[in-house]
């Protein structure tokens, strides 16, 4: 098996006496997908945080293709690209020239960069809107500036948490492939969400966290196969107690 090109190790959170992550430890090999599931408050969101640098960990480590985070952080970061679950850009620029911007920290070269930009515009049907400021798009414009950035110097390794939140289908649906062509290159994709189709349908392994703990790991064949369920929602609600609902109906006629 290849070297990983993502590894966390033992990574620990606490915000005073409360603890938001309790030792996440996995790795993430090249031409892989995989996904970080858990309700909400699990600690996916502080996992990445620590994962891409903007969070200290408490204690443990990341390694992006065996740099680490902590200790060289402008080489980690050269190495990945981060879609957040709130798109954080800069309103008083124009699509056009916030990833002309994104260029420039990464060091791409015009004649490199120039198409680049322009084709992930048009994958994205932005290409009509890209002179436009970005204050004035939709959450949903927003995000697909978000990851034409993410996407635009083909780092070796992904980070997207929540990223089809704000998409349309069609929009959706053209990322899961763009992200399945990026893994099948060779890059690592780690993308955290809460839709059990797309993480059943895309990724190759899957972690389920709980509470801050990694509760359940491996694909989703193998996960099935240990739990006996059915389907991987199934599986995510069995181990993260989601599945206990009311024994009274909340709504019909009462017999």
């Amino acid at each position: 098996m290849p070297a990983q090109l993502l590894a966390a190790e033992k990574l620990v959170k606490t915000f005073g006496a409360t603890l938001a992550v309790a030792g996440a430890d996995f790795s993430v090999y090249p031409g892989e997908i995989f996904g970080f599931l858990g309700p909400n408050g699990a600690g996916k969101t502080t996992t990445i945080n620590m994962m891409t640098g903007l969070m200290r960990p408490t204690s443990g480590r990341t390694l992006i293709d065996g740099v680490d985070v902590a200790c060289r952080p402008v080489e980690a970061k050269r190495l990945f690209g981060y879609v957040p679950d709130e798109p954080q850009l800069y309103g008083k620029l124009s699509a056009l020239e916030f990833l002309n911007f994104i260029g420039d920290v990464y060091g791409l070269d015009a004649a490199t960069r120039k198409p680049r930009i322009l084709e992930l515009l048009k994958i994205f049907e932005l290409s009509g809107e890209q002179s436009h400021l970005i204050e004035s798009y939709s959450h949903g414009m927003k995000q697909k500036v978000a990851l034409c950035a993410a996407l635009l110097h083909a780092p070796r390794v992904y980070f997207l948490d929540e990223p089809t939140v704000g998409l349309d289908p069609k929009s959706a649906r053209l990322l899961k492939d763009l992200l399945r062509q990026a893994a099948d290159a060779g890059a690592a994709v780690f993308m955290s969400t809460h839709i059990m189709e797309i993480a059943q349908a895309l990724c190759d392994r899957v972690a389920i966290l709980h509470h801050g703990d990694i509760v359940g790991m491996g694909s989703v064949a193998e996960l099935r196969a240990s739990s006996a369920e059915q389907t991987l929602e199934e599986v995510f609600l069995s181990l993260t107690g989601g599945s206990n609902h009311t024994s009274a109906p909340l709504f019909g006629r009462p017999a």
